[in-house]
């Protein structure tokens, strides 16, 4: 058959009331797609199932959730706690594939839950449940028999201790979509994040809201991680992020403090280290501020992690507002990457964060000088800095309390 041939009407998306949700599945579930959900334990895997679950079948369409972990009334009571009723929800407590398989032909579902993979076993495989053979022939097994009957499976995955998904690497290739739920442990926010996704990008991020009623979808994230945002703060800088296609607007903090036990320490919470070390270096040597004794410590405010190197600039000028203790200029706005000789380079997809920043009432913008067609918007003024010792001069503020240790030589502006 040729690809012109062939139809796509069989493998339409099913859209569910979660927008986040919908967002980083590139428009919704895919009909005859596995998706793999991956996490921490306790982070909301089963209820985030659960509800995906109730939502579809509030929708109409038929679901079973297949639990080798928990039996049905422990399920309900989750249900009960979520709001959950659970028309057209089918529970099975099954941990023998073949005997669950045998279950989901018969009802003919729209989605089948498997909660989890690890605890699902084939007689034929051998070896024990969770067992990298186990974990690749039911996996295989599942494949084979939802794709020719168009049925969606969500699978449940343990991670290992490093957050990892468990079991062999060919797991994370025969799925089509593999999601991970992250979020700090004492945090209410978790972010969904698209690892694989065969039908959309990988590059999308949604964030729920862990309460009693279960995961609520953050509708307007930058608010919520700047809701407690002080601008006399200092050590504190919002830069524009970009998750996917979202601007983000997140606060980064920085501590600088003398090293008074052995060698200078840095520590970084939602912040690679080796950028931390490389912005530290390129203050030290390019901006001359003293920050060879110094303990460093540099925080992403509401557990979120920051990868992308648009976020140098921020982190520059937290270290230096809180080793010269002059607090970062009010509305100010920051977003850039430093490169090795002091110089600031350009970030990706600019306007959307310019856009993101105005929307949120900041009024300034420093950005890298090499940025073309960027103009003020919205009554957002951007100021185009070229190198890392320009950016320190305009975004810090007025000192508010005298440092014991000196301004670190950064320059004084009023």
């Amino acid at each position: 058959q040729q690809l012109s041939e062939v139809s796509s009407q069989q493998a339409q998306r099913i859209a569910l009331p979660w927008g986040e949700w919908n967002r980083v599945l590139g428009g919704g579930l895919v009909a005859g797609s596995l998706v793999l959900l991956g996490g921490d334990p306790g982070i909301g895997k089963s209820t985030m199932l659960l509800q995906v679950s109730d939502m579809l079948s509030r929708n109409g369409g038929k679901v079973v959730y297949v639990s080798g972990e928990e039996s049905p009334q422990q399920i309900k009571l989750r249900a009960e706690r979520l709001g959950i009723e659970g028309h057209g929800l089918f529970l099975l407590a099954e941990t023998d594939l073949e005997v669950a398989l045998g279950y989901l032909e018969e009802v003919s579902p729209q989605l089948a839950v498997i909660d989890s993979v690890q605890t699902v076993y084939l007689n034929e495989a051998g070896g024990a449940p969770g067992s990298l053979t186990q974990l690749r022939e039911c996996t295989l097994r599942l494949m084979r028999w939802a794709k020719p009957r168009q049925i969606c499976l969500l699978l449940a995955g343990h991670v290992t201790k490093d957050g990892t998904l468990a079991g062999p690497r060919v797991l994370e290739h025969i799925v089509d979509v593999v999601l991970y739920l992250e979020g700090e442990r004492f945090s209410s926010y978790r972010l969904l994040r698209g690892v694989k996704n065969r039908f959309g990008s990988t590059n999308e991020v949604g964030i729920f809201e862990m309460g009693g009623q279960g995961l609520q979808e953050v509708a307007n994230p930058s608010q919520v991680f700047l809701s407690q945002h002080s601008e006399q703060s200092i050590g504190s800088v919002v830069v524009p992020t970009l998750e996917g296609t979202r601007p983000l607007l997140v606060e980064i903090q920085a501590l600088t403090s003398p090293a008074t036990f052995g060698p200078p320490r840095r520590t970084a919470n939602g912040i690679d280290m080796g950028r931390l070390l490389m912005v530290s270096a390129v203050l030290s040597k390019r901006a001359g501020l003293s920050l060879g004794n110094q303990d460093i410590i540099a925080n992403v405010v509401g557990g979120l992690d920051v990868s992308e190197p648009a976020a140098d600039l921020a982190l520059s000028l937290a270290i230096a507002s809180s080793l010269s203790d002059r607090p970062v200029n009010p509305r100010l706005a920051v977003v850039g990457e430093v490169g090795l000789s002091g110089e600031l380079r350009a970030v990706p997809q600019l306007e959307r964060r310019l856009v993101e920043a105005a929307r949120l009432g900041f009024q300034r913008c420093l950005v890298p000088g090499v940025s073309v067609d960027i103009t003020d918007s919205a009554g957002l003024q951007v100021i185009k800095v070229n190198d890392l010792r320009q950016a320190l001069r305009l975004g810090l503020g007025p000192r508010i309390k005298q440092s014991e240790k000196g301004s670190g030589g950064v320059e004084q502006t009023d």
